[in-house]
């Protein structure tokens, strides 16, 4: 067992030294690319990021030994991507005369906060399972991020959307981790009350739907769901959390009867939004038909261009710096995928695409090997929250679905989302690493007592 631990951490080491290259190096190519030179500081932006990897490692190591060892080295290659990428932008609107963009900066200094959490969850939380004790209060927490954005004096709109708010001048996206919330409260109620929203109702063409009785949870969400997408006018954040809750019930029940009532819903719901709120029914013209509307306002700009820088790129990109990526309204955030496509071609977003598929992977592999019901539900749903939102941010980005205004996760600009999703790895490893724990040895021991009679003890070594 010692030997294959070695081997292992061993191997993380080497992926960890590649993920740093691939942040590093596209550092500097994009210094060659945009300004002909290394860009000066590439001596401190290396070692500080490569700092904050290696605090990261360090410390799983230290108290969580035997965690999966591939999460790490994947969401490190996706954020230090991510970083060249935004500095290649901040450095193209600055020639362009535009006030001086800091994205980059301020990107790393949310990916110092995220790292710092990463290791504060770690430390902290020994054990996953004490997080059950927290399910109802985790779900109150929850509702009430999902409701501060309302609130006349803190909520803000801001492109449309009104899911953020502003304290003390900072700006920050409460349903970020809201949805960290949401899934320790998701996975407490259905680990309580599996077995009976497991029970079969009418049979209707082969699949065994739930009972009436137990709509109420799916329900409750789809109103919440509902809630987000007319008052908040955010239709990505509505998909996510109903999606997340519909994907835990079933890996919680294993009745395909949930997925079609769940459906059934999410179709009723989208042909009411469809018909009744005008930026739904915006979207998806834009997906329909997005020459039609490209000198609209609001209008199919941003997804047009997008395609076009897309297409423009091929199959190996444009090179760092050699496109127009700035063409693109928020080509740092919810475009960061069409800016990597435009520059680094096809081949660098399908491999994007197979590193999110490979964090999934993991949380789903860590789900079924974890010893407790509970911390199987908590894997299955932070992996369902990258798989979902990677879902909708790449396929309405390249024109697959609609789009839904989701940040792409480790990628995109923006704190709140960045500081999240490090605390959803460290939750991973951590129940990782209790699944991957070795159990302790029960030997027999033979032991005789005061009075000479003979007995079998079990001792725990």
């Amino acid at each position: 067992m010692g030997f294959v631990h070695r081997r292992r951490r061993g191997a993380e080491l080497f992926l960890l030294v590649l993920a740093l290259a691939v942040g590093i190096g596209a550092y500097a190519a994009v210094g060659l690319g945009v300004e002909g030179a290394i860009p000066a500081d590439m001596v401190g932006y290396g070692g500080w990021l490569t700092g904050l990897i290696i605090a990261a490692h360090i410390t799983v190591r230290l108290v969580a030994p035997y965690a999966d060892p591939v999460l790490l080295p994947l969401v490190a290659a996706l954020n230090g991507l991510g970083l060249a990428v935004i500095h290649r932008l901040d450095l193209t609107y600055e020639a362009l005369g535009e006030e001086q963009h800091t994205f980059a900066r301020q990107q790393l200094t949310w990916m110092t906060l995220g790292v710092v959490l990463f290791i504060g969850a770690l430390v902290l939380l020994r054990d996953h399972r004490v997080l059950q004790r927290l399910t109802y209060t985790a779900g109150l927490v929850g509702i009430a991020l999902l409701i501060l954005p309302f609130l006349p004096v803190v909520g803000r709109e801001i492109n449309g959307a009104r899911i953020w708010i502003n304290v003390a001048g900072f700006s920050f996206q409460p349903g970020e981790v809201a949805k960290v919330m949401l899934v320790i409260a998701f996975s407490g109620y259905l680990v309580l009350h599996r077995d009976a929203l497991a029970l079969a109702g009418r049979r209707v063409l082969f699949v065994d739907l739930p009972r009436g009785r137990d709509l109420g949870p799916i329900l409750a969400m789809f109103g919440v769901s509902m809630m987000i997408l007319v008052l908040q006018n955010d239709l990505g954040s509505s998909l996510l959390f109903f999606g997340l809750f519909l994907a835990m019930l079933y890996v919680a029940t294993e009745r395909p009867g949930w997925l079609v009532v769940g459906g059934l819903m999410f179709g009723a719901g989208a042909l009411a939004a469809y018909t009744f709120v005008g930026n739904v029914q915006n979207r998806f013209n834009f997906w329909l038909h997005p020459l039609d509307y490209y000198d609209d306002s609001p209008g199919s700009y941003q997804l047009v261009e997008a395609l076009f820088g897309q297409s423009w790129g091929g199959l190996i990109g444009r090179g760092l710096g050699n496109g127009f990526p700035e063409r693109v309204p928020f080509a740092y955030s919810d475009f960061i995928v069409s800016t990597i496509g435009e520059e680094l071609g096809l081949t660098a977003v399908m491999a994007i695409i197979v590193c999110y598929g490979l964090i999934v992977e993991r949380a789903l592999r860590i789900a079924l090997i974890s010893r407790d019901g509970f911390g199987k539900l908590m894997a299955v749903g932070l992996g369902s929250i990258v798989a979902l939102q990677v879902f909708v941010v790449i396929g309405g980005v390249t024109g697959l679905i609609p789009l839904t205004g989701l940040t792409t996760p480790f990628l995109s600009y923006g704190g709140s989302s960045l500081v999240a999703n490090w605390v959803i790895i460290a939750l991973l490893l951590r129940i990782s690493d209790q699944a991957r724990r070795p159990a302790p040895r029960l030997d027999p021991v033979d032991e005789t007592s005061d009075d000479s009679e003979s007995t079998q003890v079990v001792k725990l070594r």
